[in-house]
Order: structure tokens, then C-alpha cells, then sequence
């Protein structure tokens, strides 16, 4: 934090970097607990989820999600970029 003089009053300003939950998941026991906790969080909120399953399908990859999953990953950017 780096501090700002206001009048007499002295403000911390908070300085916030890029958080990329993708990047820290790794292996699928990361994934799953992951996805787990965000069910935890999401309260019914199908918004939600969708952007946890993006972040899941973008640290494993989407063009191996879409082998997988027989399609295009053109038609998996489709349908995640949809929701």
C-alpha cells in the first residue's frame, strides 16, 4: 500500500494485480476442489459456475476439452463465450 496526504488526512491507497484463478490450477484434485468450493459459493448463481467451468476448461485447455468432447474448440469458445 502506498500512502496519500489528503488535507489533514492521511489515505492508504491499495494497490490490486491480475488474478487469474487458471493459472494456479494445475492438477484435476485442484480442479474438482475448485469447482467444489465455487458450488459452495455460487448460491444458485448460474453465472457463476459458468465462469468457474471457464477457468477450469482454460487451465486444462480448451482445445484438449474440445477433443474430448468431439467437437470443434471453435465451437467450445462458442458455447463458453454464450454463456
Amino acid at each position: 500500500m502506498s500512502e496519500i496526504r489528503g488535507g489533514n488526512r492521511l489515505m492508504t491507497k491499495t494497490i490490486t494485480t491480475h488474478y487469474d484463478p487458471a493459472e494456479h490450477l494445475r492438477t484435476p484434485e485442484e480442479m474438482a476442489a475448485y469447482l467444489e468450493a465455487c458450488f459452495e459459493e455460487a448460491d444458485g448463481d448460474a453465472a457463476f459456475i459458468a465462469k468457474a467451468l471457464g477457468d477450469i476448461a482454460r487451465a486444462k485447455g480448451m482445445s484438449q476439452i474440445a477433443r474430448e468432447a468431439g467437437l470443434s474448440r471453435e465451437s467450445l469458445y462458442n458455447f463458453h463465450f454464450a454463456c
